[in-house]
Protein backbone atom coordinates (compact mmCIF):
# COMPACT_ATOMS: atom_id res chain seq x y z
CA UNK A 1 0.00 0.00 0.00
CA UNK A 2 1.41 3.37 -0.93
CA UNK A 3 2.26 5.89 1.72
CA UNK A 4 -0.44 8.32 0.52
CA UNK A 5 -3.06 5.57 0.64
CA UNK A 6 -2.03 4.59 4.19
CA UNK A 7 -2.23 8.23 5.28
CA UNK A 8 -5.75 8.57 3.75
CA UNK A 9 -6.86 5.34 5.43
CA UNK A 10 -5.48 6.53 8.76
CA UNK A 11 -7.53 9.71 8.48
CA UNK A 12 -10.82 8.26 7.21
CA UNK A 13 -11.05 5.20 9.48
CA UNK A 14 -11.62 7.22 12.71
CA UNK A 15 -14.26 9.27 10.88
CA UNK A 16 -16.04 6.09 9.84
CA UNK A 17 -15.94 4.82 13.43
CA UNK A 18 -17.41 8.11 14.72
CA UNK A 19 -20.17 7.87 12.12
CA UNK A 20 -20.97 4.31 13.20
CA UNK A 21 -21.07 5.40 16.87
CA UNK A 22 -23.48 8.20 16.01
CA UNK A 23 -25.80 5.74 14.27
CA UNK A 24 -25.65 3.36 17.25
CA UNK A 25 -26.35 6.18 19.70
CA UNK A 26 -29.40 7.29 17.72
CA UNK A 27 -30.71 3.71 17.53
CA UNK A 28 -30.14 3.24 21.25
CA UNK A 29 -32.00 6.46 22.01
CA UNK A 30 -34.95 5.31 19.93
CA UNK A 31 -35.12 2.01 21.84
CA UNK A 32 -34.61 3.57 25.28
CA UNK A 33 -37.01 6.53 24.95
CA UNK A 34 -40.49 5.44 26.05
CA UNK A 35 -43.03 5.38 23.23
CA UNK A 36 -45.34 7.69 25.19
CA UNK A 37 -42.79 10.49 25.02
CA UNK A 38 -42.70 10.18 21.23
CA UNK A 39 -46.45 10.72 20.91
CA UNK A 40 -47.73 14.09 19.82
CA UNK A 41 -47.92 16.30 22.92
CA UNK A 42 -51.20 17.69 21.59
CA UNK A 43 -52.90 14.27 21.56
CA UNK A 44 -54.16 13.86 25.06
CA UNK A 45 -56.87 11.36 24.15
CA UNK A 46 -56.41 10.31 20.52
CA UNK A 47 -59.16 7.68 20.82
CA UNK A 48 -61.84 10.27 21.72
CA UNK A 49 -62.91 11.02 18.14
CA UNK A 50 -63.44 7.31 17.51
CA UNK A 51 -65.54 6.79 20.63
CA UNK A 52 -67.63 9.98 20.73
CA UNK A 53 -69.95 10.83 17.84
CA UNK A 54 -70.21 14.51 18.86
CA UNK A 55 -66.42 14.83 18.93
CA UNK A 56 -66.17 13.24 15.47
CA UNK A 57 -69.00 15.43 14.13
CA UNK A 58 -67.29 18.51 15.59
CA UNK A 59 -64.09 17.68 13.73
CA UNK A 60 -66.07 17.24 10.52
CA UNK A 61 -67.74 20.61 11.10
CA UNK A 62 -64.27 22.16 11.53
CA UNK A 63 -63.27 20.75 8.15
CA UNK A 64 -66.35 22.43 6.63
CA UNK A 65 -65.60 25.64 8.58
CA UNK A 66 -69.05 25.40 10.14
CA UNK A 67 -67.95 27.03 13.38
CA UNK A 68 -71.40 27.13 15.00
CA UNK A 69 -71.96 23.40 14.44
CA UNK A 70 -68.42 22.60 15.59
CA UNK A 71 -68.97 24.60 18.77
CA UNK A 72 -72.31 22.87 19.44
CA UNK A 73 -70.87 19.39 18.93
CA UNK A 74 -67.68 20.00 20.91
CA UNK A 75 -69.72 21.45 23.80
CA UNK A 76 -71.78 18.26 23.87
CA UNK A 77 -68.64 16.11 23.83
CA UNK A 78 -67.07 18.27 26.57
CA UNK A 79 -70.06 17.58 28.84
CA UNK A 80 -69.00 13.93 28.82
CA UNK A 81 -65.24 14.59 28.80
CA UNK A 82 -64.52 18.00 30.37
CA UNK A 83 -60.86 17.16 31.01
CA UNK A 84 -59.94 16.58 27.37
CA UNK A 85 -57.41 19.26 26.38
CA UNK A 86 -57.98 18.60 22.67
CA UNK A 87 -61.70 19.27 23.04
CA UNK A 88 -61.02 22.48 24.95
CA UNK A 89 -58.59 23.58 22.23
CA UNK A 90 -61.13 22.81 19.49
CA UNK A 91 -63.77 24.76 21.39
CA UNK A 92 -61.37 27.70 21.65
CA UNK A 93 -60.62 27.49 17.94
CA UNK A 94 -64.33 27.32 17.05
CA UNK A 95 -65.22 30.28 19.27
CA UNK A 96 -62.29 32.28 17.89
CA UNK A 97 -63.55 31.74 14.37
CA UNK A 98 -67.01 32.83 15.49
CA UNK A 99 -65.42 36.05 16.78
CA UNK A 100 -66.21 35.19 20.42
CA UNK A 101 -62.71 35.79 21.76
CA UNK A 102 -63.56 35.79 25.48
CA UNK A 103 -64.95 32.27 25.19
CA UNK A 104 -61.98 31.27 22.99
CA UNK A 105 -59.47 32.47 25.60
CA UNK A 106 -61.36 30.62 28.32
CA UNK A 107 -61.09 27.31 26.44
CA UNK A 108 -57.44 27.80 25.45
CA UNK A 109 -56.65 28.53 29.10
CA UNK A 110 -58.44 25.34 30.14
CA UNK A 111 -56.66 23.28 27.46
CA UNK A 112 -53.29 24.55 28.70
CA UNK A 113 -54.29 23.92 32.30
CA UNK A 114 -54.97 20.29 31.35
CA UNK A 115 -51.89 19.97 29.14
CA UNK A 116 -49.30 22.78 29.41
CA UNK A 117 -47.44 21.29 26.41
CA UNK A 118 -50.47 21.42 24.10
CA UNK A 119 -48.90 22.81 20.95
CA UNK A 120 -52.18 23.57 19.19
CA UNK A 121 -53.54 25.55 22.14
CA UNK A 122 -50.34 27.59 22.36
CA UNK A 123 -50.47 28.37 18.63
CA UNK A 124 -54.16 29.26 18.57
CA UNK A 125 -54.03 31.28 21.79
CA UNK A 126 -51.08 33.22 20.37
CA UNK A 127 -53.04 33.92 17.20
CA UNK A 128 -56.06 35.03 19.24
CA UNK A 129 -53.88 37.44 21.21
CA UNK A 130 -52.73 38.95 17.93
CA UNK A 131 -56.39 39.47 17.02
CA UNK A 132 -56.81 41.66 20.12
CA UNK A 133 -53.48 43.42 19.54
CA UNK A 134 -51.61 41.81 22.44
CA UNK A 135 -48.23 41.03 20.85
CA UNK A 136 -46.53 40.41 24.20
CA UNK A 137 -48.96 37.61 25.15
CA UNK A 138 -48.66 36.10 21.66
CA UNK A 139 -44.89 36.07 22.09
CA UNK A 140 -45.27 34.26 25.43
CA UNK A 141 -47.01 31.43 23.58
CA UNK A 142 -44.30 31.52 20.91
CA UNK A 143 -41.65 31.18 23.62
CA UNK A 144 -43.56 28.22 25.09
CA UNK A 145 -43.62 26.54 21.68
CA UNK A 146 -39.87 27.09 21.32
CA UNK A 147 -39.39 25.22 24.62
CA UNK A 148 -41.80 22.44 23.66
CA UNK A 149 -40.73 21.85 20.06
CA UNK A 150 -37.22 20.41 20.36
CA UNK A 151 -37.24 20.06 16.60
CA UNK A 152 -39.21 22.46 14.41
CA UNK A 153 -42.95 21.83 14.61
CA UNK A 154 -45.79 23.12 12.48
CA UNK A 155 -47.40 25.10 15.32
CA UNK A 156 -44.17 26.97 16.03
CA UNK A 157 -43.66 27.85 12.36
CA UNK A 158 -47.28 28.96 11.98
CA UNK A 159 -47.19 31.26 15.02
CA UNK A 160 -43.81 32.70 14.00
CA UNK A 161 -45.28 33.58 10.58
CA UNK A 162 -48.40 35.12 12.13
CA UNK A 163 -46.33 37.23 14.53
CA UNK A 164 -44.05 38.30 11.68
CA UNK A 165 -47.06 39.33 9.58
CA UNK A 166 -48.57 41.15 12.57
CA UNK A 167 -45.34 43.10 13.13
CA UNK A 168 -45.22 44.06 9.48
CA UNK A 169 -48.86 45.23 9.48
CA UNK A 170 -48.64 47.11 12.75
CA UNK A 171 -45.11 48.43 12.40
CA UNK A 172 -44.12 46.71 15.65
CA UNK A 173 -40.61 45.64 14.76
CA UNK A 174 -37.97 43.73 16.62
Amino acid sequence: MSRALRRTAAITEPRRRRGRWAVWLILAAIVVIPASSLAEPTETKPEAAATDSDYAAGKQALDRKDWAEATRRFKQAALRDPDNADLQNYLGYSYRNLGQLDAAFEHYRRALELNPRHRGAHEYAGEAYLMVGDLARAEEHLAALRRICLIPCEELGDLEREIGAYRKRSGAGR
